[in-house]
């Protein structure tokens, strides 16, 4: 799974040089942090509705394919403030030896 996740961060770091007429990725670094955020606030909204609907029809298909755009997008959002998905990789094995509660209380020392 990593081994996607760093060649889709390596995707990511030469679409952020390519011209935004060419490349998606491009386009959205083209228009800003606003824009890619917003692109994450869209894909959130039809993971969210795409999970409601799986819940109700029991087909996941639909939460799969919009949880990919989330995460994607997601990246794109990261890769614009400079980092890699390994930093979103190593955050989480870090989180493997405590609790959610241990987790959480550690975020108010932030």
């Amino acid at each position: 799974m990593s081994d996607v996740l760093n060649q889709l961060g390596d995707i990511l770091e030469q679409r952020k040089i390519a011209t935004a007429e060419k490349s998606y990725v491009a386009s959205l670094h083209a228009k800003g942090l606003n824009k890619i955020l917003e692109k994450v606030g869209e894909e959130a909204t039809e993971t969210i509705l795409a999970a409601k609907d799986a819940q109700s029809s029991g087909d996941n298909s639909d939460v799969i394919y919009e949880t990919a755009d989330l995460w994607f997008h997601t990246l794109v959002a990261l890769s614009h403030l400079g980092e890699r998905p390994e930093a979103v990789i190593n955050e989480l094995a870090r989180r493997f030896d405590m609790s959610g509660l241990e987790e959480k209380a550690s975020r108010a020392d932030k």
